[in-house]
């Protein structure tokens, strides 16, 4: 089945609430509304009401499927409640007048909504940089329980050909406790999106054909996330070839179950990792879906601000779905 139709089935009927803190954006507007109207999920938008009906009247978009609500004109019980949570979840690090500015911010009215059970996810970015999206999330949803940084996963897509990549998107850095964690949650990543997870952590080494700093951290990771998640298939370190590669897999790795088969692939940092998405995205054809946030709470995912409203409606389907996980 097709990756999208996949998702579209698992998320309809369950009635999952995504909040978008830029509904003044038309991108934003029009998926929002497509989405609430296929039936797929409940659409919260937040912004001005009279910024979002002119968006709406210009760009021929249908409010009726739709909630709006208006940051600076939160009802006063809602608003109260909210800022008290946000008080206490923030634990002396705000007082409650900074509380009262943050929740002047959508994307920080957005993530309470989240956090207070409000809504499944949150979807934002078109607008606002990673940051301003991120940085909530973290401060409010926090990562999940042994679980120290968050990360940014891809789906690269090509015809019936699925793989997740990561980390590709967030952190610069990862020493061998974060690359095995980034290994154990871009694995519960894959089975979102139906993919059998077998990990491969990725090095220019294969079973100590070499040397140094950069190839002990890969196997002291893979050590780290076998004692995390035993049952998990995942190997390393490996070369992309012996990972990818069932006769290169063979040769270099014989005792190996995941190489030459894996489809789940782990970076040892950021700069290896967003290359590599993109070599496959340009010269190998892949479609790259993300970045997906991974290791959070609850789903909070970040829109490029390059992005169409396709790729909004998107986005909302993938978060929809990491909320059933």
């Amino acid at each position: 089945m097709e990756l999208f139709d996949s998702l579209k089935q698992k998320i309809t009927g369950q009635n999952k609430t995504i909040v978008f803190p830029e509904g003044e954006d038309a991108r934003v507007l029009g998926a929002a509304s497509r989405l609430a109207a296929d039936g797929l999920i409940k659409s919260v938008v937040l912004g001005k009401q009279s910024e979002i009906e002119a968006t709406a009247k210009s760009h021929d978009i249908d409010l009726a499927p739709l909630s709006i609500l208006d940051p600076e004109n939160i009802p006063a019980d809602q608003h109260q409640a909210m800022l008290d949570a946000l008080v206490e979840r923030r634990k002396g690090k705000n007082t409650p007048e900074q509380a009262k500015e943050m929740l002047k911010d959508p994307n920080y009215v957005g993530t309470m909504m989240v956090y207070m059970d409000q809504a499944d996810g949150m979807v934002s970015g078109a607008v606002h940089p990673t940051g301003d999206t991120v940085r909530p999330a973290l401060q409010i949803i926090k990562t999940k329980p042994g679980v120290r940084r968050i990360s940014g996963a891809f789906i690269m897509q090509k015809g019936d050909q699925r793989f997740v990549f990561a980390d590709c998107a967030i952190n610069i850095e990862l020493d061998a406790a974060g690359m095995a964690e980034v290994a154990v949650e871009s694995a519960h990543t894959a089975k979102v999106f139906d993919i059998d997870p077998k990990v491969a952590l990725l090095s220019f080494s294969t079973k100590g054909s070499a040397k140094g700093d950069m190839v002990t951290k890969v196997q002291e990771a893979t050590k780290l996330a076998h004692e995390s998640a035993p049952d998990l298939p995942l190997d390393g370190e490996l070369q992309f070839d012996a990972a990818f590669v069932p006769s290169v897999g063979a040769q270099k790795a014989p005792d190996s179950k995941v190489a030459g088969h894996a489809n789940v692939f782990v970076f040892p940092e950021l700069q290896s990792g967003n290359i590599g998405y993109k070599i496959a995205q340009r010269f190998g054809g892949f479609e790259a879906i993300g970045p997906i946030l991974q290791g959070l709470n609850k789903p909070v995912s970040d829109l490029s601000r390059g992005c169409n409203e396709e790729d909004v409606y998107k986005v909302a389907i993938i978060t929809a779905a990491q909320s059933l996980a």
